[in-house]
């Protein structure tokens, strides 16, 4: 851009260039340009405005998808206990959980980074969890069960309890004037950034993913598992979007990135992959409808694997093989080639057919 001067009636309008490149240049993951202006051009980080755009593309509501043939299961013969079990423990695990990483985001990260183009995609990222969250009222209520029951569970179960108390306690102790300018401090929001998105989103997550998306591919509870192929569909943007985060905010700040504090890193994955071992141990007393805790404990060592590594870390069982092949091709969205299908893609033609009556007009 060069220094432009623009005379329009009778007036003189000058756009200083050196000015506009140092706002440019001004742009950080955290400590940039202070302003309370959401101005988001020019974009400085790319990958975030993709992937905004990818999520926004990919949305999607709970009352999209029928429930009728799940609710004629859950009161049928035709589904054990143990399967009514998985789906009661998903259900009490995430109508929290889902709460807790979008508070995060609000109240935490998108606080303390300060480019707009973070921003808002941290804002899709907060919505995403209004709408998964939205999703679990709606299987509450279209199967009948007693919101309190799941509060209960959320409440009383230890496992849960502990896996909810592993990064809340986290969160709020950045609920404060932190100075980021000091090393300490930028590890800290480091530290929540690979906790939420790489512990719990990418690794604690995915024991229960994997167990209702079991029961699906035997053709149980089908609304149930799509909403949760969605809500996996969301979260591997969200891995994304928080690995990105981590990844960009270390190259800026190589101060944060010591021996140190990789090795401590390694074992918040330690501690997590430990926590979601115990919780599939409760979700899955018994092996029966052909899953095993066992196996699923062995997958979550596979899938913590790949987010230390997908962040620069040693994986801790580099040997381990994926247990459920098919269950990665399921989760895999960039693999899935008919995932997009019901009201998600109408919602994607949709965007597609105005831009084209756009054109003819």
């Amino acid at each position: 851009m060069e220094t432009k001067t623009y005379t329009i009636g009778g007036k003189t309008f000058t756009l200083d260039k050196q000015k506009a490149e140092a706002a440019f240049e001004a742009k950080r993951i955290i400590n940039g340009k202070d302003t309370m202006f959401f101005n988001i051009l020019p974009i400085k980080y790319h990958w975030a405005y993709e992937l905004y755009k990818s999520m926004k593309a990919n949305h999607w509501e709970p009352e999209d998808i029928p429930m009728q043939k799940d609710c004629e299961q859950w009161n049928s013969a035709e589904v054990s206990e143990i399967e009514q079990w998985i789906i009661k423990m998903g259900i009490g695990y995430f109508s929290a959980a889902e709460g807790i990483v979008g508070d995060n985001i609000i109240h935490v990260v998108r606080e303390l980074v300060t480019a707009p183009e973070l921003k808002l995609v941290l804002g899709r990222h907060a919505h995403e969890e209004n709408i998964h969250a939205d999703s679990l009222v709606y299987m509450i209520s279209s199967l009948g069960l007693n919101p309190h029951e799941c509060e209960a569970m959320f409440d009383d179960i230890p496992t849960i309890r502990k896996k909810n108390a592993f990064v809340v306690s986290n969160s709020r102790a950045l609920r404060r004037e932190i100075d980021l300018t000091r090393t300490e401090n930028k590890q800290a929001l480091a530290r929540n950034i690979f906790l939420f998105g790489q512990c719990m989103e990418g690794t604690q997550f995915y024991g229960l993913f994997g167990m209702i998306l079991s029961l699906y591919r035997q053709n149980k509870f089908p609304g149930i598992g799509q909403m949760f192929r969605y809500t996996l569909r969301d979260e591997s943007n969200h891995i994304e979007l928080f690995r990105n985060l981590l990844m960009d905010l270390v190259e800026e700040n190589p101060d944060v990135w010591t021996n140190a504090f990789r090795d401590e890193l390694t074992e918040l994955m330690k501690e997590a992959v430990a926590l979601e071992k115990e919780f599939i141990r409760d979700c899955l007393p018994v092996n029966a409808v052909g899953l095993s805790a066992e196996e699923f404990q062995l997958y979550i060592d596979y899938i913590a694997d790949r987010r230390l590594e997908g962040v620069g870390l040693e994986a801790l069982h580099p040997s381990t093989k994926n247990p459920f092949p098919w269950l990665a091709e399921m989760m895999d969205i960039r693999k899935e080639q008919n995932f997009f299908e019901g009201r998600v893609t109408e919602y994607q033609k949709a965007s597609s057919l105005l831009s084209v009556d756009d054109d003819e007009l």
